[in-house]
């Protein structure tokens, strides 16, 4: 009963698995000009004209289909008496 408990091997603090690979002595690459151009003509692309032509259409789209909806079933309220 009195035997050492061994570590269960989920929880083994061995010196390769507890290094941080973003502390490696390896030199990080230099990133390459086209690839950071493609990526901010990319955020541009999305910044200024998908996003704000989306939400133009998912608003314009909703008050359509309120528009068809009260077309369809008339207008919100009780009817008229």
């Amino acid at each position: 009963m009195s035997a050492a408990r061994q570590p269960s091997p989920a929880r083994r603090t061995d010196a390769s698995n507890s290094v941080d690979p973003r502390l490696s002595p390896e030199p990080v690459p230099p990133v390459d000009p086209g690839v950071r151009r493609r990526e901010i003509a990319m955020f541009l692309l999305l910044a200024v004209f998908i996003w704000p032509v989306l939400s133009i259409a998912v608003v314009g789209g909703y008050g359509f289909a309120v528009w068809m909806s009260q077309m369809i079933l008339g207008p919100p309220g009780p009817p008229p008496v």
